[in-house]
């Protein structure tokens, strides 16, 4: 596969990763060095290694993972933004307001519904004998990338419209859960 291929790949991959931090972006007003750092970095870690997992998992757990990773990506991605909505709807919710998606479980529970098609494509990639940690590293830091620039959008785009924002962020995570499990089940 050439690079170019791979860098395509990769840019498609990244593309949920950047919606997130978007929807993150609209969410948090103001986004930190430290928040873009900690999501930026969670989220082209687990881009990295779930394309390794998957790779190294081979034909073994891959029927089992196709099976289910499209209903795991959907519902963490639907939880997460119904929370953004009713939050949205809701401002007086100062817990939810308060919680910082850049941080802890909700963190890792980003990261992880938006790798979990890098696992799928790590499969392939053992499948066409393509050296993995290249590739996996490629995907990783274009993943890192694409979250820093959504995050950056995403505030600006909340700072311009208002917090009202955050419900299209939230309507934009179930509608990404929603392709993800349509594209799987189509």
């Amino acid at each position: 596969m050439s690079w170019i291929a791979l860098l395509l790949v990769a840019v498609g991959l990244g593309m949920d990763a950047f919606a997130v931090a978007v929807a993150t972006g609209v969410k948090l007003c103001r986004v930190n060095w430290r928040q873009a750092g900690r999501m930026s970095l969670a989220f082209g870690f687990f881009q990295f290694a779930m394309t390794a997992a998957g790779w190294l998992g081979g034909r073994t757990l891959s029927g089992f993972l196709h099976a289910v990773d499209h209903w795991v990506a959907f519902t963490l991605l639907a939880v997460v933004g119904g929370r953004m909505v009713w939050g949205g709807w809701h401002p007086e919710q100062a817990g939810w307001r308060a919680e910082d998606p850049t941080r802890g479980w909700l963190l890792l529970t980003l990261a992880l519904a938006t790798s979990v098609d890098a696992l799928a494509v790590g499969f392939g990639f053992s499948l066409l004998q393509i050296p993995i940690w290249g590739a996996a590293g490629l995907i990783g830091v274009v993943a890192l990338l694409m979250t820093l620039v959504g995050l950056h959008i995403g505030c600006r785009v909340g700072l311009t419209f208002g917090q009202r924002m955050e419900i299209l962020g939230g309507l934009l995570l179930i509608g990404i859960g929603i392709k993800i499990l349509v594209d799987h089940l189509t």
